[in-house]
């Protein structure tokens, strides 16, 4: 016999002990020593917290009813993470990208931030958690029964009294070991830890039970196993809609419980983490149910009138195994007290920024930066929140009357909360989804659900009187809460679920397809939907002067004086300001967010800091929308900014090119009556002294010498004409054929020198480097020099300096082999309007009278340059005109177009 004092001390000791864990781990995350706090195996066994006291009691229960249909909560779970891990991963992402606190932040984020949505999930989900809520209060309750008949005080326990004590202690616990701080953005590791410990605890338990019914009563494996192919439970048939049915329900709820939400997205230390659960998490599901169907049975032998949720610690009992029963008590609580610790601390802060924090923030005009620690109204907005939440699970155990099995009052709770798959789940999926469709689904399935299922399980004396549960209302028969448009003969679960998640879907689609999405709407189901292409936050801030401070002020009210403190001191030692109020740069902007989400929720804080940075006022009316489209329209604004003003440069590009096109034209225009004239001229020239020589008459040696040399002269500027022509076509289609030798750097300058200066016309002096230019080459030196031979003739040309002086630099050669050579005279260079069109074939700047020539010669050098390999290119903002050839010194087997080279074009010192 277990005194029932004894009882509670264990209790007792059990929760000091899960304090000092939670203690301990808090205290190692805070010194930055993690390592095994954000291990796969922390995190698996925190997913744990779907096993409540509904499976740890009431599965045994459920198995002694129904036989194998109990496996279908099991069997929900493991198809996810088996077969949808990659979307648990995705929510995973999207949570870390859009800082997500909840689900109802999550499904708000998603659908413009929207405000009305995260008041309707928020309500949904508190009321949807109510049964379950009461679910823990009942198994605890009734596990004291258990224990105070056993001990011979049963018949002096008042239950409704022991339910309300269990929900004053649990509240309590929940509230000092949930709420001792404000980081709901960040990893929760003392909650996290105590979490898997309780996990191991209930594990234990439960398997010591089964091991204990197994081979302690029975007599081993085999004698189970007969004993349940002789008990009535394998003649139960499987009911193909409810296993169908459950199956799905306890998936969805795997996903959509708030508390899940919890620990498998916000809790997430590393996304890699649901890899390892996906397969880890599934063998302590099998683990959980391994024993269930032999417990059932035995205990439907040995303890035939008692409670089947019970039998985990009757039968014990019954064999007066104390320790044992202490232990699976045990594993019970803490299936409860996880359950609940988490599942508060889910709600709380869902009602805390959804729906208090607004309100709060309505009743002071004066925003974002009012005075008084609103560390304080959040702690107790969350703590009463708590208290409010366990008292509507007392109000519903008292309502229900207590003695529902545990798991019908889980399937109500589950199917509650599926009704935020379709719009979880599509808008994971589908950008055209809409926040006016979202809430069409989800007010129509919450509906069905409550009418068809919540308020009939409240009883007779619920809010359903019995006429209307048979008859419908006003005795409209297709009204009937359990057979809802004249479908009769389902079971009640299968018929609340079909209905309420066909109408939810429907309508979500429905009203999607007619509605259309807001900018900000597209904007976050791009980002969302592609969570794996868009894996950055969801938007850069830009911060201006004078913020700092402001900002300050508003973090002390919410995170409280040293928080703030430490992350200003921190954010300005990483921007080198020690002693300074930090930049309000976008890093330091989206770091300040992320910590107020933790306490306000990331809309509500992407609101307070936009207020405060986006230099306008943003109204009460917009605090209270929780950073709605209106809220945030700066925010779409400014990507409307940055695509006009793409606009407009790409506008600008389209009326450069125009110009330069029709500046091509006149070019071209001029190119062919240059031309015209270059042929014109010799071509005269050369029939004019053809003329002359074929007349009779006398005619002197001297004279006829005299006109032979201007036929001469006049026919090879009239080949050098052609040959740039022919050479031009040439290089252009990429038919020209490169004759590779090896040559040194300064030879072909000193070639290149020789023949391109003339000192009768236009002198220029060039300087060189010789001991630079002692570069060995393996290149084509014939139309290598003909580069430098026409960049040398266009200074000598073109500069128009008093004294006219041409410097060719040759910088070391680059660890690739590459070279580059600097032609730079002191003349007035080339205009700003001009440097686009000088390497175009049309194209002849300057006094053309003066320079002569038919303008092809950076045309050429340029092609020239491409099918070495290299490239040549004018340096702007230099002294005069300078130009950049850039080569490698061997050429390559094949032509190459080579990128330009990333080198500075800063003032050359020659």
């Amino acid at each position: 016999m277990v005194p029932f004092n004894a009882l509670i001390a264990v209790c007792l000791t059990y929760v000091v002990a899960l304090f000092l864990i939670a203690f301990f781990a808090e205290k190692r995350a805070a010194a930055g020593k993690l390592g095994w706090l954000q291990s796969p195996l922390v995190y698996t066994l925190s997913l744990s917290i779907y096993c409540t006291a509904w499976t740890f009691y009431g599965a045994v229960g459920y198995a002694a009813r129904s036989g194998l249909e109990f496996a279908t909560i099991y069997i929900g779970p493991t198809i996810v993470m088996i077969g949808w891990w990659w979307f648990v991963r995705k929510l995973v992402r999207v949570g870390k990208m859009q800082r997500i606190t909840s689900i109802a932040d999550l499904i708000s984020s998603r659908f413009g931030k929207s405000t009305s949505l995260g008041v309707i999930v928020t309500l949904m989900a508190v009321v949807g958690s109510t049964p379950y809520i009461a679910l823990q209060l009942q198994s605890v309750t009734l596990s004291f029964s258990v224990f105070a008949t056993h001990s011979g005080q049963g018949a002096s326990m008042d239950l409704n009294a022991t339910a309300l004590w269990v929900a004053i202690g649990l509240a309590v616990f929940t509230v000092l070991f949930g709420t001792r701080n404000l980081d709901a953005n960040e990893r929760h590791h003392g909650v996290v830890t105590a979490i898997a410990v309780e996990a191991v605890v209930k594990l234990v338990a439960l398997l010591s039970v089964g091991i204990f019914v197994v081979w302690g009563v029975a007599d081993g494996m085999g004698d189970t196993l007969a004993r349940i192919d002789a008990s009535p439970l394998s003649d139960i048939p499987p009911n193909t809609s409810r296993w169908i049915s459950l199956t799905f329900l306890s998936a969805a709820a795997f996903i959509c419980l708030p508390r899940m939400f919890q620990v498998m997205v916000v809790e997430n230390s590393d996304e890699r983490h649901v890899a390892t659960a996906s397969w880890a998490f599934p063998l302590y599901l099998f683990l959980m149910c391994l024993f269930v169907l032999p417990i059932a049975v035995v205990g439907l032998e040995l303890l035939p009138n008692n409670n089947p949720d019970l039998f985990v610690l009757s039968l014990p009992l019954s064999m007066n195994q104390n320790g044992l029963a202490m232990l699976s008590f045990l594993g019970g609580f803490s299936s409860a007290t996880s359950m609940v610790v988490v599942a508060a601390i889910a709600l709380s802060t869902m009602v805390s920024n959804h729906i208090v924090m607004p309100l709060w923030l309505s009743k002071n005009q004066s925003g974002a930066t009012v005075s008084g620690d609103v560390r304080r109204v959040i702690l107790l907005a969350r703590r009463t929140s708590i208290a409010g939440i366990l008292g509507l699970g007392y109000i519903y155990y008292r309502f229900s009357g207590g003695g529902a099995a545990l798991a019908a009052i889980g399937l109500i709770s589950f199917a509650g909360v599926a009704q935020f798959l379709p719009a979880l789940v599509g808008g994971m999926f589908w950008r055209g989804a809409t926040w006016i469709g979202a809430i069409a689904g989800l007010l129509t399935g919450f509906a069905i659900w409550a009418y068809a299922l919540f308020l009939p399980s409240l009883g007779a004396n619920g809010l359903m009187s019995a006429s209307v549960m048979e008859f419908g209302p006003f005795g409209m028969s297709w009204l009937a809460p359990q057979s809802l448009f004249g479908i009769k003969g389902l079971d009640p679960v299968v018929h609340a679920i079909v209905w309420s998640t066909f109408l939810n879907t429907l309508a979500f689609c429905t009203v999607s397809l007619l509605s259309f999405p807001s900018p900000l709407e597209r904007l976050q189901g791009a980002q969302i939907v592609n969570a794996f292409e868009h894996s950055t936050t969801a938007q850069e801030w830009r911060g201006h002067g004078g913020e700092a401070e402001d900002l300050l002020v508003m973090s002390q009210r919410i995170l409280g004086a040293d928080q703030a403190q430490k992350v200003f001191l921190q954010a300005a030692k990483s921007q080198g300001k020690q002693g300074y109020l930090p930049d309000t740069s976008p890093d330091f902007l989206s770091r300040i967010e992320r910590e107020l989400a933790g306490s306000v929720g990331a809309a509500t804080a992407h609101a307070m800091v936009g207020q405060i940075v986006g230099g306008a006022a943003v109204s009460v009316e917009d605090l209270m929308a929780v950073a709605d489209e209106t809220a945030q329209m700066l925010e779409y604004s400014s990507q409307l900014e940055n695509k006009t003003a793409e606009l407009g440069r790409t506008a600008l590009q389209l009326r450069e090119v125009n110009e330069k096109l029709t500046e091509l034209s006149i070019q071209k225009d001029a190119f062919l009556s240059q031309i015209s004239h270059e042929l014109r001229t010799p071509m005269t020239s050369i029939r004019a002294f053809s003329e002359i020589l074929r007349e009779e008459g006398k005619m002197t040696d001297s004279e006829r010498k005299k006109y032979s040399s201007i036929i001469h002269d006049e026919t090879q500027r009239l080949t050098r004409l052609l040959d740039d022509l022919l050479d031009i076509s040439v290089l252009e289609n990429g038919q020209v054929s490169l004759n590779a030798q090896d040559a040194t750097l300064g030879v072909l300058l000193d070639h290149a020198v020789s023949a391109s200066i003339s000192h009768d016309a236009h002198p220029i002096t060039v300087i060189r480097d010789a001991g630079r230019e002692m570069v060995p080459l393996h290149t084509d030196s014939d139309r290598l020099t003909q580069v430098f031979i026409n960049l040398i003739s266009n200074a000598q040309k073109y500069c128009d300096a008093e004294t006219p002086v041409l410097r060719i630099h040759v910088r070391t050669p680059t660890p690739d082999g590459w070279i580059e050579i600097i032609f730079g005279d002191n003349g007035s260079g080339i205009s700003n309007k001009n440097q686009g069109l000088i390497f175009e074939k049309f194209s002849r700047l300057g006094d053309q009278a003066a320079a002569g020539g038919a303008g092809l010669g950076l045309a050429i050098c340029r092609e020239i340059m491409i099918n070495l390999g290299g490239e040549v290119s004018y340096l702007p903002g230099q002294s005069g005109a300078a130009f950049r050839v850039s080569f490698p010194s061997k050429l390559p087997d094949r032509k190459v177009t080579h990128a330009m080279l990333d080198l500075p074009s800063e003032e050359i010192a020659l």
